[in-house]
């Protein structure tokens, strides 16, 4: 009769220590984004533990995830040092994640998607057309793009009805700096800020209308086209990092 106590307070203990590992995570990610935790610099854990006041089991965990993602590099004697990333490394990631999002509305066109799905995706874009819709485009209006535009983009890789495909397209869009709105933020400081979201925008509704018109081949093309608006946007940022407003554009050397 005691052993299932023990059993949900292992599973409680468990939970709570996976908790601490994901909010480390995030705390460590924005260190390193914000420049904090210099790059090359080898970081210590027990200076990382009086930081962020958390004991170093869910930094360890933290630690490795991030060398898992790309954002942390193991050091031959052991730890972890912060990376730099090349131009092409960021090209290729953001590449990588464009061809899979391109397979996924090919297969979604394919095999054809559920009304409801593209129900909600057209409810989406239905929203961002509201984000976008005054000449006057504010803090607020962006980060109402950000988000919805990151929901756009996981409903159509949930289109395609493949779990094997949403999961690679994760993967990519985890590596550094390739997510959907990785450079989006490059936008938000730019003379034409809104213009160029419209364009984004406008290739969002024409990937959807390939996909209800089972047009695979324009479907593909267009996902793949819409990926380089990230490229463009990352070679804004390095040619002028003032106007970025993206973390982590320190990291991002030349060629």
């Amino acid at each position: 009769m005691s052993a299932t106590p023990v059993r949900l307070a292992d599973s409680e203990t468990a939970e709570e220590g996976g908790s601490q590992a994901v909010k480390a995570q995030q705390r460590l990610r924005e260190l390193i984004l914000a420049g904090d935790l210099p790059a090359g610099a080898r970081i210590a854990e027990l200076a990382l533990v009086e930081r962020l006041g958390m004991s170093r089991t869910p930094i360890r965990a933290a630690l490795m995830r991030l060398g898992q993602e790309g954002l942390l590099e193991p050091l031959p004697g052991g730890g972890y040092a912060v990376r730099t990333f090349s131009e092409r490394e960021v090209a290729d990631a953001i590449e990588l994640r464009g061809t899979l999002e391109g397979l996924a509305a090919r297969l979604a066109a394919e095999r054809g998607v559920k009304a409801r799905l593209l129900k909600e995706a057209r409810e989406c874009l239905d929203q961002i057309d509201l984000a976008l819709r005054d000449a006057a485009f504010n803090d607020e209006m962006f980060s109402a793009y950000v988000v919805l535009n990151g929901r756009f983009h996981k409903q159509l890789a949930s289109m395609a009805d493949s779990d094997v495909l949403a999961r690679e397209i994760e993967r990519a869009a985890s590596l550094p700096f390739a997510s959907a709105s990785g450079f989006v933020g490059v936008q938000a400081h730019h003379p034409g800020a809104r213009d160029m979201l419209v364009v984004a925008q406008h290739q969002h509704r024409q990937v959807l209308d390939a996909i209800e018109r089972r047009e695979a081949g324009r479907a593909e093309a267009l996902m793949r086209e819409h990926s380089r608006i990230a490229q463009n946007n990352m070679r804004l940022a390095r040619q002028n990092p003032a106007l970025a407003g993206t973390p982590g554009v320190q990291l991002i050397r030349s060629d």
